[in-house]
């Protein structure tokens, strides 16, 4: 079996540098899957020191794999994003540079939180025609958190802002300075949870538990290790942007009241999969009902809603068991299309 990663340079309708990984595989016999990372992270979230991994799970099906990293990824240059930007400029790009290359006329995708709102937006304006099937994880339309969070994005982050432009889980390996110390400091002293600094790091930046992002039990002490360096910098911008959308309700476009990405019915024709963690303490399981809703109205039995149990919000793609409780449903959706 001969697999490796194809980099793919391409440009974001904006000029923005990103890139795609495609895994060459001699195994490929299906049409391409695209998987799309969060916020702070890259497209190497995916893929966890496990031979039972989504990519290597999807790669053994026959499925084309390819790795999107959007401006949001830490493999790329620094910068400050919101959601709209990543939606009108990244993923079209990257679904027609994967497009020209693979002449398929047919893609599907599988997209996690941030990855999943900005891809979902892309999609609901009818930028993706060509994506036919779409597997969102953990939030999509309807951002819904825990009142910590609200807490965290009303009171909390005005503050950092005034200091940051960024925060970056990494601090917790190596704070390069005394601001980022004292962030490291109250980390340590309010996260008790056994878990790394970085980790802690990564559940005081993104959600409301301990930890916020993942349930410790579903996690194997080597992806525990590997975790501390796949988190690095997220602007604050995002934050800013993701604070109006919780505020309003769904997601909306940054600093317009009365503009959102839910006000009639999406233009395409892709089916939706929504998967959430019923222990997703970043965003709430109800994120994901609510998309459903939605969805329901429009083309009432066609779209499917999976909330799994025992699960939080990244083990859902690195759980130690992700491989039995969970991969399998993405693709017997995949197959179903």
């Amino acid at each position: 079996m001969n697999r490796y990663f194809e980099t793919i340079e391409f440009d974001a309708l904006d000029g923005f540098k990103c890139d795609l990984r495609r895994l060459k595989s001699d195994m490929a016999t299906k049409g391409p899957v695209l998987l799309v990372h969060g916020a702070g992270v890259s497209s190497n979230i995916f893929n966890p020191p496990s031979e039972n991994n989504i990519i290597h799970q999807l790669a053994a099906e026959g499925y084309d794999v390819w790795l999107e990293n959007w401006r949001g990824s830490i493999n790329l240059e620094p910068n400050e994003w919101d959601l709209d930007q990543v939606a009108r400029n990244d993923h079209p790009a990257a679904v027609k540079k994967i497009v020209e290359i693979t002449g398929a006329k047919e893609i599907k995708a599988i997209i996690h939180c941030q990855g999943s709102t900005s891809f979902m937006i892309s999609a609901v304006m009818g930028l993706l025609p060509e994506v036919k099937l779409i597997i969102s994880n953990a939030v999509s339309l309807h951002p819904v958190v825990p009142f910590f969070s609200k807490f965290k994005l009303n009171v909390l982050m005005p503050v950092v802002s005034r200091f940051f432009n960024y925060l970056d889980p990494q601090w917790g390996l190596y704070p390069p300075d005394l601001k980022s110390k004292i962030i490291l400091n109250l980390v340590k002293a309010t996260h008790w949870e056994n878990d790394t600094k970085v980790g802690k790091m990564v559940s005081f930046t993104y959600g409301s538990g301990f930890p916020a992002l993942w349930e410790l039990e579903n996690l194997d002490e080597k992806t525990k290790s590997w975790i501390q360096y796949e988190f690095a910098h997220v602007p604050l911008s995002f934050f800013r942007h993701i604070k109006e959308c919780i505020q309003y309700g769904a997601l909306k476009k940054l600093n317009d009241k009365n503009n959102d990405y839910v006000t009639g019915p999406p233009k395409t024709q892709a089916r939706f999969v929504l998967f959430g963690g019923k222990k997703n303490k970043c965003f709430l399981p109800e994120s994901q009902e609510k998309t459903f809703q939605y969805l329901e109205q429009f083309k009432p039995g066609f779209h499917k809603l999976y909330l799994l149990e025992g699960y939080s919000h990244l083990d859902v793609f690195f759980g130690k068991n992700a491989h039995v409780d969970v991969f399998p449903k993405m693709i017997s959706e995949l197959e179903q299309g």
